[in-house]
């Protein structure tokens, strides 16, 4: 029901060209405290109303406020920001650095120092130093393999996200349907109390007019009271199970949903093709192990290539400074400058690359056996999906026709039972059976539903995006 805002405004006064400038100050004070009132009036209002929400906006809205959705997207922007720095090895690398020392004894003791103090003949005991280093990688194992595992890992975590994803999409529309088969529910207890009200006054009156006895009217109450109880346990049902759809939804508890469905497409929304073959390919969780496999592989070449050399260009270009007094330090600099090529050969490590090598290989096998693992598994949902969706499908035809046969034999009871043809024992047997109908019939609907999801996703075919 939607929360209703009563309010009052503050009275108000037409003001005139010639009011007195007191009045007007007082006129424009009460227009102010009616604002402030209406305002948060209005505003209350708007967000304590109902929202009413279908399939596709609630998976839409999952999809962008679900938390598990939200961290994996975090994730893929973590993992971007890892690869560019893992990339910006690739670059130049610039350096600064400056170096000041007082000589208590002795002299600076780099060559171009000693030059400098042979030059000036005097003793030097300040020393500084400015310099710029760059070097730029020409070949490095490191950043090799980041730049071939970059392609993988942001494979990975696109895939990560669409795994999400798809989970939310299935989670969501079961819990759709799971709220509004107790809405369906709640329905059919309703017409049920109604028909067994109309039942407790026709008993009441014959027995007022001595037709029966008062036993059929205590136990139309019974019944009465019977359903009563089990409408109050499936309005609460609905609360838990709505406050479960906000959960997996993203949505605050605060927002009072009202879901919307067009009746006309249940059983439209049931069917699907159970001659589709099953492709492995297709799921996503197969999808994320091959991945993984490859980032292993490039673990594989990483310790392969671990014996090359690094191959690096260097270049710096220094300032060097020398005085006998700090204050005339920095009177005269004596620059050197100098570009070539660096080169680290790793020789011997104790065996610790061949470990490696073995290690990252054992790694790959067992990647092979996930895969073969997750195939077969795979392969058992499908089959374990394909036989729960025939199963709901054949329980769902069935007790579609026992609907139609308990409206028609309540209508014969209930017409014999006023002719005094049939007991009020068949009556509530049959009210009871038409109940029992309904409440099966939408059970074996909504399971239907269910399985189909579970079948689509067991096929790789479920949708993010619902019609």
């Amino acid at each position: 029901m939607k929360n209703k805002i009563y309010w009052q405004p503050l009275p108000l006064t037409v003001v005139t060209n010639r009011m007195p400038h007191r009045n007007m100050k007082k006129t424009a004070s009460l227009f102010i405290i009616n604002i402030a009132i209406i305002f948060p009036a209005i505003l209350f209002a708007q967000t304590s109303t109902d929202t009413i929400v279908t399939l596709k906006q609630c998976v839409e809205f999952a999809l962008r406020n679900q938390p598990v959705v939200r961290q994996a997207s975090i994730d893929e922007q973590i993992n971007e920001r890892n690869i560019k720095i893992s990339l910006a090895d690739w670059l130049p690398q610039v350096n600064g650095s400056g170096e000041y020392q007082h000589y208590f004894k002795g002299s600076p003791a780099s060559s171009s120092s000693t030059k400098a103090n042979q030059a000036a003949g005097t003793r030097n005991d300040e020393f500084s130093l400015l310099g710029l280093q760059a070097s730029q990688v020409i070949y490095n194992n490191d950043v090799l393999q980041a730049a071939k595992a970059a392609k993988y890992s942001r494979q990975y975590y696109k895939e990560n996200i669409f795994s999400s994803q798809v989970n939310v999409v299935s989670d969501v529309s079961k819990a759709f349907f799971d709220v509004l088969l107790s809405q369906k529910q709640l329905d059919i207890l309703n017409e049920d109390i109604a028909r067994l009200q109309r039942s407790q006054k026709d008993a009441y009156n014959r027995y007022q007019a001595g037709v029966s006895d008062k036993i059929d009217y205590k136990q139309a109450t019974i019944s009465l009271n019977n359903s009563i109880a089990s409408r109050k346990q499936t309005a609460e049902a609905i609360n838990s199970k709505q406050a479960y759809l906000k959960q997996i939804m993203g949505i605050s508890a605060g927002h009072n949903l009202v879901l919307l469905y067009d009746s006309s497409r249940y059983e439209q929304a049931a069917i699907i093709d159970t001659n589709q073959k099953l492709d492995v390919n297709n799921r996503i969780e197969f999808q994320l192990l091959q991945t993984q496999k490859n980032l292993k592989n490039v673990n594989v070449n990483y310790y392969k290539n671990g014996f090359l050399p690094s191959l690096s260009a260097v270049g710096s270009y220094n300032w060097i400074y020398l005085s006998d007094r700090f204050g005339s330090l920095y009177n005269n600099s004596y620059p050197s400058a100098y570009a070539g090529l660096s080169l680290a050969l790793p020789i011997f490590q104790g065996g610790k690359r061949l470990q490696n090598l073995s290690k990252a290989r054992l790694q790959v096998t067992r990647a092979d056996l996930d895969i073969e693992n997750s195939a077969n598994t795979i392969n058992t949902e499908y089959v374990q999906a394909l036989a729960g969706y025939k199963s709901n499908y054949t329980s769902w035809q069935l007790i579609k026709q026992n609907v139609d046969l308990a409206k028609d034999v309540y209508k014969i009871v209930s017409l014999q039972y006023r002719e005094g043809i049939k007991t009020y024992l068949d009556v509530i047997v049959a009210q009871s059976d038409l109940r029992t109908a309904e409440l099966n019939y939408y059970n074996a609907l909504f399971q239907l539903l269910s399985s189909k999801i579970d079948l689509q996703k067991a096929l790789g075919t479920l949708s993010v995006q619902p019609n």
